[in-house]
């Protein structure tokens, strides 16, 4: 076991959770008991996750979109209400990392997306565009046989708009909803861009300017940073370990 602090504290510089500024607080978002023996790990800390966190007697629970996000309404009413009670009733810590998990170098949502969909020479951008990563894939594919794999790696048919003929082998990412981050990949030269959500003017872009677009899900890009975290510490403290996938279409 491990104390609450200890385990936040590591997390913290780990991530270089005050690097950034971000949606929402990073951390230790709701206090529960002060010694994690049990954790479980999830994308997004539902009703459904936070109950099956019960049903596994966690102490913790580790997310990438946890709870208090800028500009929703503050009264605890409804299902954020429901949510924060079940957590409060059992004593069970919530712990979430948003942009600091995305960009993590071996542990972050991007990083992991590309370990996935076997992407080489896989690194961020760096500067104002940190967020977005870009590689190599092994050798050219059709745009078609692209989003093929990418169905068969995550488990969910792509959107695909067509950016043109060429095949796609130098790629730019970034999971979640990046789609309004696709000029950087224009700006570094990528044959395809790939995020988890789409807009209607994402679409026009990619067709006008040349570049193939993938949207494959917000929530199927982004399982496999808080796993990986969630295994990290769990070695690393010697913890139980779950990760526990409430699956989301969107």
């Amino acid at each position: 076991m491990v104390d609450r602090g200890e385990l936040v504290d590591y997390c913290d510089a780990l991530l270089e959770a005050r690097r950034f500024r971000d949606y929402c607080p990073n951390g230790l978002q709701v206090e529960g008991r002060a010694r994690i023996g049990r954790l479980v790990s999830g994308v997004t800390a539902s009703l459904a996750l936070v109950e099956a966190a019960i049903e596994r007697g966690a102490d913790a629970l580790l997310v990438h979109h946890g709870y208090f996000w800028r500009n929703e309404p503050a009264p605890l009413t409804g299902n954020k209400r429901a949510r924060l009670a079940r957590l409060l009733a059992h004593d069970i810590n919530l712990i979430a990392y948003h942009l600091p998990l995305d960009a993590h170098p071996e542990l972050g949502n991007n990083a992991q997306l590309a370990r996935v969909l076997d992407i080489g020479a896989a690194k961020p951008l760096g500067g104002d565009d940190e967020l977005v990563w870009s590689g190599q894939l092994a050798a050219p594919l059709a745009a078609a046989d692209w989003a093929a794999q990418i169905a068969a790696r995550l488990g969910r048919q792509p959107l695909h708009i067509d950016g043109g003929g060429h095949p796609v082998q130098r790629v730019a990412w970034c999971t979640g909803g990046a789609q309004g981050m696709i000029d950087a990949a224009l700006r570094c030269g990528a044959d395809a861009y790939l995020s988890g959500e789409v807009s209607e003017s994402t679409v026009h872009v990619a067709r006008e300017c040349g570049l193939h677009f993938y949207a494959c899900g917000h929530h199927a890009t982004e399982r496999y940073g808080a796993r990986a975290l969630g295994e990290h510490l769990a070695e690393r403290f010697a913890l139980h370990h779950e990760f526990v996938d409430i699956d989301n279409p969107a």
